[in-house]
């Protein structure tokens, strides 16, 4: 049976409650590749003291690893929020299949800042459970400032 994009955004939501649950910024990233996850991650920058270590990045790895090769051509990814122009690099390099994002983000989203960073054949579509997505970064930042 074939999963929705909705379907989809919700795991890697999980996984953006698992960075939540560490106190990292919340968000969550998986790959997917013929109605299948191959590679999960959330942010994970305070806990491993890497400025890399993105919910993108660490799903990529993960992703590579699995498939035995650094390209993900036939792979879509669900990520939470809107990567960041490191993560659209990495993401570019890829030749990812697709990117599929939740909540936009206007001041360090690598698409709203630079328009579209990733590879050519790069489809991407977003405003996947938006509000949903969006929610959890919000909270997370009022209650830092609280």
């Amino acid at each position: 049976m074939n999963k929705t994009h909705e379907d989809f955004m919700k795991v890697a939501m999980r996984e953006a409650v698992r960075a939540l649950e560490n106190e990292e910024v919340p968000v969550g990233a998986i790959v997917v590749m013929n109605n299948r996850i191959i590679g999960k991650g959330f942010n994970q920058v305070e806990m491993l003291h890497d400025p890399t270590a993105h919910a993108e990045m660490i799903a990529i790895t993960a992703a590579c690893n699995t498939l035995g090769g650094k390209y993900m051509t036939d792979a879509t990814l669900y990520v939470t929020v809107e990567p960041c122009t490191m993560c659209c690099g990495a993401l570019y390099w890829s030749k990812i299949s697709r990117v599929v994002y939740g909540a936009s983000d206007p001041k360090h989203g690598g698409l709203s800042l630079h328009g579209n960073l990733l590879h050519p054949k790069t489809e991407i579509i977003c405003g996947i459970m938006a509000d949903e997505c969006g929610a959890l970064m919000t909270d997370f930042f009022k209650s830092k400032r609280n």
